[in-house]
């Protein structure tokens, strides 16, 4: 059958694919496809591998109702209107778990290179600033024994929860819907309302996915009832927090410091007032950018599509309800 991309793929997604018998063509641009090209490349298909921000909504999906899967090349699915993908009996494949590791340990750093002001005091060298030596100026915080709350204590927030605890001896408590009772016996971790998650960490880090009760949650309200000394940490999707309440938050001393592989919107526009603060950390989304999470990656999303085009159940699916 015949595949579309919409990025060049790791060679261990389309090998599995080509090995399948299938015809792929991959989006050789670097650039977003329009809605129209992407709309007309979908029709001469069978399945597709989705990457980048591009909208799958109702209107493509009346357009494409014929495809038989579509598999995403990423964990998050809120750029898939997943009703009415189900509607049109699209199954929706994503790539959970495999990339879990490499996305805590983007928390982690920006964690670290935050509390210490890295990025900052790169940038001094960069501009010729590092000479005098004022032992009062440029200070970061201590990690050691304070508070990390999580909120989304999945798999990814687990892995940034064991490194924390490993190396800083930190306590953890975490805001879910459910009781992650592993996390709860191997870490101690406490369970605690939003306000009181809020209140006690001294970082607080997002792995939540983008719900539309999390929509824009972190906003001018949400930072007040924060700690001064807190630091924020968001490397699950920009939409979680309110950027320019979040700038006012850090410009007033609200909270302390924050750390981004996420923004909203993204990309983040050069001149962006975050970019230039001393305590703000800021990556352009490369929380699974290792060549062994994105070959998983790529591995996941061709065995979701190679299920979706036998007309077999999705190893990984988004809307398991399909299939009903």
């Amino acid at each position: 059958m015949r595949v579309f991309t919409t990025r060049k793929m790791p060679r261990a997604g389309i090998d599995l694919l080509e090995a399948e018998g299938h015809t792929v063509t991959q989006w050789q641009e670097n650039r977003e496809l329009t809605e129209a090209e992407l709309i007309a490349h979908s029709k001469e298909t069978d399945g597709i591998l989705l990457s980048g921000r591009r909208k799958v909504d109702t209107a493509f999906l009346e357009a494409c109702s014929h495809l038989k899967v579509i598999s995403l090349f990423s964990v998050g699915y809120d750029n898939v209107d997943v009703a009415a993908a189900t509607k049109y009996k699209i199954p929706i494949g994503h790539t959970p778990d495999v990339l879990s590791k490499a996305t805590a340990e983007t928390a982690f750093l920006l964690m670290i290179a935050t509390a210490r002001k890295t990025f900052y005091h790169h940038k001094r060298i960069a501009k010729g600033e590092w000479d005098f030596f004022d032992p009062t100026a440029g200070l970061g915080q201590d990690l050691h024994g304070k508070t990390l709350g999580i909120l989304g204590l999945g798999n990814i927030g687990f892995e940034m929860a064991k490194y924390c605890k490993n190396a800083y001896g930190m306590d953890v408590i975490y805001h879910n819907r459910g009781n992650n009772e592993q996390a709860e016996k191997e870490l101690g971790a406490k369970k605690v309302s939003f306000d009181e998650l809020l209140a006690q960490s001294d970082v607080l880090s997002v792995h939540a996915n983008l719900t539309n009760e999390l929509k824009g949650i972190f906003n001018t309200g949400a930072f007040g009832k924060m700690k001064r000394n807190a630091i924020f940490i968001n490397t699950a999707r920009g939409g979680i927090h309110n950027e320019e309440d979040l700038t006012r938050a850090l410009e007033n001393g609200t909270i302390w410091g924050a750390g981004l592989d996420v923004t909203n919107p993204e990309p983040m526009d050069k001149n962006n007032a975050l970019l230039d603060m001393p305590n703000v950390s800021v990556l352009p989304h490369i929380g699974s950018a290792t060549k062994e999470t994105r070959d998983a990656m790529a591995a996941l999303a061709a065995v979701n599509l190679i299920a979706g085009l036998k007309g077999e159940k999705l190893p990984k699916c988004v809307n398991p309800e399909v299939y009903g």
